[in-house]
């Protein structure tokens, strides 16, 4: 079974320009992103892709492997699919797995690859998974920043939104407040199956490449992951995270690596 992990990055991003090389306790956040997945066991290889020589040079300074993508994609899927096709025909070795996982996830733990991708190794009909977390606090749960997610009595996801969903407005206030995670496990037929597919209305509208599945009539399985992590959208996040990675153990082990 060969399961490779591509992480996605690229300079450009409108809410935060130059993100993946911004710097955490010395080292630019891709390089944490990238030695905190090397270190699941599950994986054959883990990759970078992006479209920005800044950060392809810095991979491959660090002895890791970079590919180079095209600069015209808008969703992270495609970047992860056009990497996965070039690795494959260099390794000249098909791929059965691919993991994406977001490069602006530095807290990412590497059991976490190994919670989203055994669902589907223990059931074939599973073509995607993503990991799920809660929420917790108000202020999260109204934060567009994160993708909150209502799923079904099988844990399947019924819809994502940046909006609060299920909506606290109608005088229930106790309700679940979960959180799409970005370790997200691909088939990797299912992989370029997606990205056949034309963009849709709602996944316009809320901004989330899982609602291209839903509304073409797909599952995606949602996992619970145990694991706190913090994905850095803003400034704020940015020194949020860093004070979470002060005191993080995982980081003590790679640090001076």
């Amino acid at each position: 079974m060969n399961i490779i992990s591509i992480i996605p990055a690229r300079m450009g991003s409108s809410r935060f320009p130059g993100k993946p090389m911004a710097d955490i306790l010395g080292m630019p956040m891709i390089g944490h992103v990238y030695k905190r997945v090397k270190m699941s066991n599950l994986l054959n290889e883990v990759y970078v892709a992006t479209c920005d020589e800044e950060i392809y040079n810095y991979i491959e300074s660090i002895g890791a492997k970079a590919v180079m993508t095209s600069d015209c994609h808008e969703r992270c899927s495609d970047r992860c699919a056009e990497a996965m096709l070039k690795i494959e025909k260099d390794e000249n070795k098909k791929v059965d797995i691919m993991v994406m996982v977001q490069g602006d996830e530095p807290l990412t733990f590497p059991e976490m690859i190994d919670e989203a991708v055994k669902p589907m190794l223990k059931d074939k009909e599973i073509k995607i998974t993503n990991l799920v977390a809660d929420l917790n606090t108000v202020e999260e749960f109204e934060d567009p920043n994160e993708v909150k997610v209502v799923m079904d009595k099988q844990n399947n996801a019924l819809y994502f939104s940046r909006e609060p969903i299920p909506s606290r407005k109608k005088g229930i206030l106790d309700v679940p407040m979960k959180k799409q995670v970005c370790v997200i496990p691909f088939q990797r037929d299912f992989l370029l199956e997606y990205n056949e597919m034309e963009p849709t209305p709602l996944e316009i509208i809320e901004s989330v490449d899982m609602m291209r599945i839903l509304e073409n009539g797909g599952n995606v399985k949602m996992i619970p992951t145990k694991y706190k992590t913090k994905a850095v959208d803003t400034i704020e996040d940015l020194d949020r995270v860093i004070e979470m990675m002060r005191g993080d153990k995982l980081y003590q082990e790679y640090k001076c690596q």
